[in-house]
């Protein structure tokens, strides 16, 4: 996905104007202290957003992200702390931690049942005994039946004065699972005109609780809590599962 690499920038733009990262990081310190739980890594954490609520709340923090842009992007916001690149199917860290995070639905990019069940793996090695894993998904039931083929979505937004437009289409895929086909196209504004910056495409893959429930049990996850929450553009659930 080259909004992940290529268009780094411009996730940046894009996604600090969507996303609240204040309450986001209030929604998982209140999941984090409900279980003290302070050795933290983060999955999918981008171009460091929450890590600085992370970090000046006295979080032992580490992020880690598949694409070297974003982590380059996470180190000159945060020099001090610590971001690696690596792939959640295959990362090890130095030392187990008593808490994952995967955030922004980084796990609707694995897509084939195989890349899922190595993900889980990795984390229940490098999750200490009682650790936690919390994730946010999107839920198939809901939004699967609302995407209608050949649908435009058109997102603007303003960072840095400077204006940024995404026309997204989604349209069902269903070759590994529950997925989708999502097309973007970005631009930014010039005078009076939309420059075109690149187009992007990408599979997604949603879930079914039973699903989620089902893959967590055989890697020897208890589930303590499912939070429906609703985010921006997808239906989403929340999981808190604890190694045992």
């Amino acid at each position: 996905m080259k909004l992940y690499s290529k268009l780094s920038e411009v996730y940046e733009a894009m996604y600090t104007t969507f996303i609240n990262y204040e309450e986001e990081y209030k929604f998982y310190n209140k999941i984090l202290s409900k279980y003290k739980k302070v050795n933290l890594l983060e999955i999918g954490s981008g171009t460091g957003n929450l890590a600085i609520y992370f970090e000046k709340n006295g979080y032992n923090y580490c992020g880690l992200d598949l694409s070297k842009e974003m982590v380059e992007i996470s180190k000159r916001k945060l020099p001090s702390s610590k971001f690696i690149e690596g792939d959640m199917k295959t990362f090890a860290t130095e030392s187990t931690v008593d808490s994952i995070i995967i955030t922004g639905r980084t796990i609707s990019y694995l897509l084939s049942n195989k890349d899922l069940m190595s993900a889980f793996t990795r984390i229940y090695k490098n999750l200490e005994i009682g650790g936690i894993l919390s994730f946010d998904f999107i839920d198939a039931s809901r939004f699967i039946p609302r995407i209608k083929e050949g649908e435009e979505i058109t997102h603007e937004v303003v960072y840095k004065g400077v204006k940024y437009k995404r026309k997204s289409k989604w349209e069902l895929n269903l070759k590994e699972g529950m997925d989708f086909v999502w097309e973007a196209g970005y631009s930014k504004k010039a005078g009076n005109k939309y420059l075109k910056i690149s187009d992007d495409t990408s599979i997604i893959r949603t879930f079914t609780k039973d699903e989620i429930e089902i893959f967590l049990l055989i890697n020897n996850f208890k589930i303590k809590e499912i939070i429906d929450r609703e985010t921006y553009a997808f239906p989403t659930y929340v999981v808190v599962a604890e190694k045992i």
